[in-house]
């Protein structure tokens, strides 16, 4: 099973997680390096940045929980 975790990475190579991670056992990671993504960033890269957000967020958005809180909108 693959997981994407956002971080941020300084010109040192020291890697900063920007949310909680809690594993079971020692890992092994694949570490992307994607462009500074600001607002004059071409559409391209703004498609990626969504389609590697998307199994994150998708933790959130399959809870039995969320389809509850949507079910009244179907």
């Amino acid at each position: 099973m693959f997981q994407a975790i956002e971080a941020e990475i300084d010109i040192h190579g020291n890697v900063k997680l920007l949310e909680k991670l809690i594993l079971k056992n020692t890992q092994k990671a694949l570490v992307i390096i994607l462009d500074n993504l600001g607002i004059d960033d071409d559409v391209e890269n703004k498609h990626e940045t969504a389609l590697l957000s998307e199994s994150v967020l998708a933790r959130d958005w399959n809870r039995p929980e969320e389809d509850e809180a949507w079910a009244r909108f179907q």
